[in-house]
């Protein structure tokens, strides 16, 4: 009887099979599944791959404890009675067309917003509209198509993350295996088996074919399953039309075994299952410590090379100090502004808050919270200064996941091709062409030469040491630069830095440090409430003017403003009992300045009447010289600023000679701006303070917000440079340009020991155990390399 296999999970259905619309399903989880994704149209998944579903599982009244809402509490990280966002393990993610279904699930119900999956960690991250969908009713969804989290209280208390132990349970089978095939290929290395003395003869007889087959039992686990992952990587590939670097190693590993098994069935000789296990082996063996070493790198960047960003914490009296997020506790009273990330779940106590979550759920409408509200981590502060009192400490962690949430993902990456992206596919084919092509020329001169070559060379070009050069060269960098308190997003942000030909720069903020600026009042008196009133709107905000003249002014009480709000480029405006302020430019207060008047200025409109200015005298940070004049070496500089022209014969006394200056930039322009450069071909890097320059960071090649101790943060940006290492940027640049340096030499290295190795695989000369050998060996000092190239780099930053 032929067998019947599932439409939807490939199992077999036995006798019991259910036919629905002239198709056979072995339960009626998988027919459900299918009519599920029939009616909203998603049937195109059966054609990433055939049989691809997974089992549902019936599920009854299994999850009636998420009707249970400090249940759905504890497990949610984000829950504002709306809007809910949960992160699920499913151990049953396997596949490219898992992630496809998971990522769809705004398809099977619109309450869905979105649904991001971590493939490595077999985890999907949901946001959902919880007053429309329930935790419960949208696992009972997970588990009706087939992927049924797995839902533990007990690991979501103790914050345990769950790990895949696979490849150590894979590397301990293969090396078992190993060791016993080299023990067992003794005999065949001492040429035993051919003596004819001290019983040489008795061993040829009797034991020589037991020996062989023991081999031959050892090796079928190797393949099958510690090696099956690369045969997995390799036909994913195909099946994508995309050779990638798994297909070489699932060939070599196939002919081996074939080969191999064939010698053994015709007693032609001992096959090279010693050379099989051990390839397997030292590959695991490499996997594993790449995997190490990620992890302890992923360690660093998440917990201790922590982003340069302080909030003010306010302490009993009503004074204000600034603190490091990391040091904030459990019962702390901040203070956060306008445009301030708040960096930890926290009880509103003061203020009108207005928060801005889509860092978090990528829904950009504000939501309006009141005294005694929770406010979550992650939301932006669009209103008012507000105080909240700290529930938590802070994770870092979590602000790592904002900053690379996909919700901010734009079309960087999707123009950029890396340097093991545009390496890898052309080393495959080449690989697979010298291959095929010293098989055919030794199948016309020695036919008993030929499958030993290609097998040779096979293994002796795999790419493995190709493929950790990047990786380590570039994750090794990141760490490096946090270490210096200079924070990128991500190793592709290395690549992007190294290929900068133009920079562009803000000025205040930026180029000026609101820690040594200077004002002097020009205009009317203003009376005590005017002054009140000024005070707590600029307490509101996160602009450098506006937080330098706070701290000038005199202390006043508190209050709690009646309404704010902050003009991108333009100014503030505060009210409170019927008085209105507005501060910011001339023409946002009224104020028709003239021509002699080119001074940085903050203008003052009190309850529509111009009450005067504070004139600003900047401070440029310490090396501007020097670093503007080390950069015009290499790249072409330009100064875009918001402000008036009041600095400019200062500036082009600091700045090199023909430095392009541009004021009176709106944010807009400056996006503008860099968009022109990059249509002429430009490489843009723009350096600003995060806040007017949001859009500008966000269109150039690589964003660099300038940190002063500030709780700014916008995912726009690339990078976060510490205000204090401002005088070192250019070596950073340096640095990068230095790193992918490293990598190509590392490509040369791995380039040369294949040209090597293949010379001798192509005349025969190689035989496939010392390839297996040879091959560990150069991804092994790919990264002892790179590591200690890169350590030298590192020690000769700043």
């Amino acid at each position: 009887m032929d067998r019947i296999n599932c439409y939807h999970c490939g199992d077999d259905c036995g006798n019991a099979a259910i036919s629905f619309d002239s198709k056979n399903f072995c339960c009626n989880g998988c027919k459900t599944v299918y009519e599920i994704f029939s009616s909203n149209d998603l049937s195109y998944y059966y054609d990433l791959q055939s049989a691809a579903g997974t089992t549902p599982k019936v599920v009854e009244s299994k999850y009636d404890f998420l009707d249970t809402s400090t249940i759905v509490q504890r497990l949610t990280e984000f829950n504002d009675g709306n809007l809910q966002i949960v992160n699920l393990y499913i151990p049953s993610i396997h596949c490219s067309s898992c992630i496809w279904v998971l990522e769809n699930l705004n398809k099977l119900n619109p309450a869905i917003t979105s649904s991001q999956v971590d493939f490595p960690k077999k985890t999907v991250r949901i946001t959902y509209a919880s007053d429309t969908i329930s935790l419960k009713a949208l696992v009972v969804l997970l588990a009706r198509i087939g992927y049924e989290p797995n839902i533990s209280l007990a690991d979501y208390d103790n914050k345990e993350k769950k790990t895949d132990r696979s490849l150590i349970y894979k590397l301990g089978v293969a090396g078992f295996a190993f060791g016993n095939v080299m023990f067992l290929s003794f005999p065949e290395y001492f040429d035993l088996a051919t003596s004819k003395s001290d019983g040489g003869e008795f061993w040829l007889n009797q034991y020589q074919n037991v020996f062989r087959w023991l081999m031959f039992i050892f090796s079928l686990p190797v393949v099958f399953y510690a090696g099956r992952d690369y045969f997995i990587s390799a036909v994913k590939g195909l099946r994508s039309k995309f050779l990638n670097i798994d297909v070489p190693i699932a060939l070599g590993i196939s002919v081996l075994f074939l080969r191999s098994t064939i010698e053994i069935i015709f007693d032609w000789g001992p096959g090279f299952f010693d050379s099989l296990t051990g390839l397997v082996f030292f590959l695991l063996l490499g996997k594993f410590f790449q995997q190490k070493t990620y992890s302890f790198l992923s360690f660093e960047r998440d917990y201790k090379s922590y982003f340069p960003i302080a909030v003010t914490r306010v302490l009993s009296g009503g004074k204000e100090e600034s603190i490091q997020v990391h040091n904030l506790k459990k019962g702390d009273r901040l203070l956060i502004r306008n445009e301030e990330l708040i960096p930890v779940d926290g009880i509103l106590i003061r203020g009108n808050a207005r928060i801005d979550y889509s860092f978090v759920t990528g829904e950009s409408e504000p939501v309006h919270k009141q005294s005694g509200d929770k406010i979550f981590a992650g939301g932006k502060q669009l209103n008012d200064a507000i105080e909240i009192e700290t529930l938590k400490s802070v994770s870092q962690s979590y602000l790592t996941q904002l900053w690379s949430n996909a919700i901010f993902q734009d079309d960087k990456s999707t123009k950029f091709q890396s340097l093991t992206d545009s390496i890898g596919k052309r080393f495959t084919i080449s690989v697979l062409s010298i291959a095929f092509a010293a098989a055919a020329y030794w199948l016309f001169y020695d036919s008993s030469k030929a499958l030993n070559v290609f097998t040779a060379v096979l293994i002796i070009a795999c790419p493995c040491a190709i493929a950790l050069a990047s990786p380590f060269t570039l994750g090794n960098m990141l760490r490096i630069f946090g270490r210096k308190k200079f924070y990128l997003k991500n190793t592709q942000t290395i690549e992007q830095l190294a290929q900068v030909d133009t920079a562009i720069f803000d000025k205040t903020g930026t180029i000026t440090t609101a820690q040594k600026s200077t004002a002097s009042y020009e205009g009317m008196p203003l009376t005590s409430d005017e002054e009140s009133l000024l005070k707590n709107t600029l307490r509101a905000s996160n602009h450098p003017l506006s937080r330098t003249l706070y701290n000038m002014l005199a202390e006043q009480d508190i209050i709690t403003l009646d309404e704010y709000e902050e003009h991108l480029g333009k100014g503030v405006e505060g009210s409170i009992d019927g008085e209105h302020i507005k501060i910011g430019s001339a023409d946002f207060t009224g104020y028709h300045q003239d021509s002699a008047a080119l001074n940085t200025s903050v203008h003052i409109n009190s309850n529509n009447t111009y009450k005067g200015k504070y004139v600003f005298h900047n401070e440029y940070r310490d090396g501007i010289s020097e670093v503007f004049k080390n950069m015009s070496e290499t790249l072409q500089l330009a100064i875009l600023s918001g402000d008036n022209e009041g600095e400019k014969p200062r500036l082009e006394q600091l700045l090199p000679k023909l430095t392009p200056l541009f004021f009176n930039q709106k944010p807009e322009n400056k996006l503008e701006f860099i968009k022109e450069l990059q249509n002429q071909g430009k490489k843009v890097m723009m350096v600003g303070d995060g806040l007017n320059d949001a859009g500008a960071l966000a269109q150039s090649d690589v964003g660099i917000a300038i940190s002063e101790n500030v709780n700014v943060f916008s995912p726009a940006c690339d990078g976060i440079l510490d205000a204090t290492k401002f005088k070192w940027l250019y070596q950073y640049i340096l640095a990068s340009k230095k790193a992918i340096k490293i990598v190509k030499l590392s490509f040369m290295l791995s380039l040369l020991y294949n040209v090597v190795g293949l010379y001798f695989a192509v005349t025969g000369q190689l035989q496939p155990v010392i390839a297996a050998i040879l091959m560990p060996l150069s991804s092994i000092s790919i990264v002892i390399f790179t590591t200690v190239m890169t350590n030298i780099l590192g020690r000769k930053l700043k």
